[in-house]
This record gives structure tokens, sequence and C-alpha cells, in this order.
């Protein structure tokens, strides 16, 4: 073998063997888990109930930025153009699966991440001010045939979990309602409580405190059966609209090509947290559905709603404005 070739061979064997000295050392400084929403919503919640027993797992800190807007693409585009060494992650909700066929990015997020796990489901509950003329789901919907295009919905960013139960909503009940998008939940819900729109599909985190103060009446939850924090709010489906189900997710994902090893690292980390019986005591109390597993099983999950996803998106022409 020629002494040049030799040595290209030799520095190729070498990289893999110093990957895998460093993800050996990882972590040696704080980890930053850069959330792609806005501080206080759904995505950012259940993050932060997890840093305490993630912290202790990897013996550093774990520092949480939120870099919200465009339905969680500013976040991710960060993200993604970050060292794939494990010291940057995103955590991110459902609309990693669907932004691409939406909007032009710099990035495929198919391509661009690595899965880790996922963290939960955050069922959506559908909210109006408690003098809302409607009292149940039957009484919105027909008043929103009675008025077509008068009632409008408020969501924390197009093609966000909120917004697809709405439009899937819509969808199956034959209405015409307007799509007022916020940048982030707290802004969404705040104009539900103001009156200036109608009713919103919230995560529950954002929703939870003010129908329990009831500042809110919740008139259906999103998911198959009833929740426990709230046994006496009919699902969606039971309420006529059989099969009914859209729920929003979080998962952690990290800049692909991070080693395998620190993936790991971080999925222990993170599947301690969600198994600490005061997380899942929180979690419970506010709505919120832990999940964790495995890489492979998230990248399964992200493959099957991508699909789903984008299939209604372009069925309801939703198109960013």
């Amino acid at each position: 073998m020629p002494i040049l070739t030799r040595r290209a061979a030799l520095a190729a064997l070498a990289v893999p063997a110093a990957a895998q000295a460093q993800s050996a050392d990882w972590p040696t400084r704080p980890i930053r888990i850069v959330v792609a929403w806005t501080p206080g919503g759904g995505v950012d919640v259940p993050i932060r109930l997890l840093l305490s027993k993630m912290q202790e797992v990897l013996g550093q800190p774990i520092v949480v930025e939120n870099r919200g807007g465009a339905s969680g693409s500013i976040g991710a585009a960060f993200v993604a153009t970050q060292p794939a060494d494990g010291y940057t992650i995103l955590a991110d909700a459902a609309a990693h699966v669907s932004n691409n066929s939406l909007m032009r990015l710099p990035f495929e997020y198919a391509t661009a991440f690595v899965p880790i796990t996922q963290v939960s489901v955050l069922p959506h509950i559908l909210v109006v001010k408690p003098d809302f003329p409607a009292r149940t789901l039957a009484e919105l919907i027909a008043l929103a045939k009675a008025q077509p295009g008068r009632l409008t919905y408020s969501s924390s960013g197009i093609a966000a979990g909120p917004h697809l139960a709405s439009a899937l909503l819509a969808r199956q009940a034959g209405i015409e309602v307007v799509h007022v998008p916020y940048r982030g939940s707290a802004a969404a819900m705040a104009d539900v409580l103001a009156g200036t729109v109608s009713f919103t599909f919230s995560t529950i985190p954002a929703a939870s405190p003010l129908v329990l103060d009831g500042r809110l009446r919740a008139l259906a939850v999103s998911t198959s059966t009833r929740l426990a924090a709230f046994p006496d709010v009919p699902t969606v489906a039971e309420q006529g609209f059989p099969g009914f189900e859209l729920n929003e997710w979080v998962a952690l994902w990290a800049p692909a090509g991070t080693p395998p090893a620190i993936v790991a690292r971080l999925n222990q980390a993170a599947t301690a947290a969600l198994a600490e019986p005061a997380v899942q005591r929180r979690y419970a109390e506010i709505g919120i559905l832990p999940v964790g597993g495995t890489a492979a099983q998230l990248a399964d999950f992200a493959t099957q709603q991508r699909a789903r996803l984008t299939e209604l998106i372009r069925a309801e022409n939703i198109r960013l404005e």
C-alpha cells in the first residue's frame, strides 16, 4: 500500500475511535435543550419537569432555551446547524413532522435530526369562555352552522397541533370557522379569555389551570378516551365523531450525526426522568401522558405521523400565510 494511501486509511480509522472516546467522556459541560416553542406552553412545561432527574443521571446542568416562532421551525433550524456532539438538542412538537409540507426550509426534518425519545402526548381540550353561548360541542357546531364563517378559533401556530385538531373537527362536522394563528399557546389562550376569538383546542397544560379556576369551560377532549384529569369532559369521538383523535406530542431530537452512544445516554436520562413518581404525578395533574420508549420507536412513530398529517394538510389546503 502506498504511504499516502496507508496514512489516509489510518486517519479514517482514527475518526471513529476519536468519536467513541468523546462519547465515552460525554458529557463534560452543560447541555442545552432548545424548546422550539414559547415558554409556559405544551412543549415547554413537560420538558422542564424532566430536568432535575436528567441532570442527576447525566451529571451536568441542563439549560432550557426557548426559540419559538414559525410553528417550531425557527428553533429547529437553529439546532440543525449545531455540532452533533450532544450538547445542543431539540424539544419539538408534532409540527416537526409536518413543517416541510408547509414551508420551504433550509433543512429536511427527516434527515437533519436523529430521534432520542418521545417524551409525552398532550391531549387537546376544546375550551370557550364561561359566558359563550354554546355549552356543549353539539351547541358549538350548531352555532357555527347557523353563522358560517363568523366563529373564530385560535391556535399556537399554523399547522400546529391545535390548528390541525380544529381543522379536522371542522372538516368532519361540516362547519366553516376562521383560524386565527398566534405565536405560542399563551397568546392564543389570552384572546379566548378576552373573547376576541370564539374557541380553541389548547394543550392541557396551558388550559388546565384556567378550566379548574372556572375562567374557561371545557367542551371536549381530543383523545379516544376521557382523561383522568377531566373525567367529566367528554371526548370529541363520543359526541358524534367516532374515531376522532388528534393530539399534540413532544419529543427530543439531536442533530444528525450525533454518536449513537450519546443518543443512548440522552434516551436513558429522559426515560429515567419519565419514570420518576413525582414527574408522573405532576404530569397526571395537568393532563400530560408520559411516553418514553426507544429512539427506534420514535422514528417509526414520526414516519407514521408525517404521512397522516401531511395528508390532512393537503386535504384541507392548509398554507402558511
